[in-house]
């Protein structure tokens, strides 16, 4: 499918509509919903979003848990593909995190992606997950994803 201008990807100028909003009304995945982000930034090939850290995503010693962080990755990811406006679905092959510092209950986390290699079967991005004022690297993941036969 050739690549859609700004003006005619419905899905980007949705998600741009969306800045400044909670997502958890507007997102298709239901996991987006429950993650509870607000968006800051929608531009093809990158989303930014924000989130608080509730009791339910802290691990046992009281920091964000890994795998919260993994999932947060993981659907953010996939909302940054799903902006390309393309036809098919496309599904994680893989999700590699690398974890660097902790933040706690309460405290206000950034996300954002970028897409790193935009192929017609295979699309590689990347999320790096930052504390409220871009001051600590949390964590950076990468994925690679792969276009299903499913249509959107």
């Amino acid at each position: 499918m050739p690549e859609q201008s700004t003006s005619t990807n419905p899905v980007l100028e949705h998600f741009r509509q969306l800045v400044g909003t909670n997502f958890s009304q507007h997102s298709p995945s239901p996991l987006g919903r429950w993650l509870d982000c607000t968006i800051i930034a929608a531009e093809r090939g990158m989303l930014e979003v924000a989130m608080i850290i509730r009791p339910e995503l802290l691990n046992p010693a009281g920091t964000f848990h890994g795998g919260a962080i993994a999932a947060l990755m993981d659907d953010v990811i996939g909302a940054t593909i799903f902006m390309l406006g393309k036809k098919n679905f496309f599904t994680s092959v893989n999700l590699v995190v690398d974890y660097f510092a902790v933040a706690k209950k309460d405290e206000k986390i950034i996300a954002q992606t970028a897409i790193v290699k935009e192929g017609s079967t295979i699309i590689n991005a990347q999320c790096e997950v930052w504390n409220a004022d871009k001051s600590k690297l949390l964590a950076r993941g990468t994925s690679n994803l792969m276009k299903i036969g499913t249509e959107r």
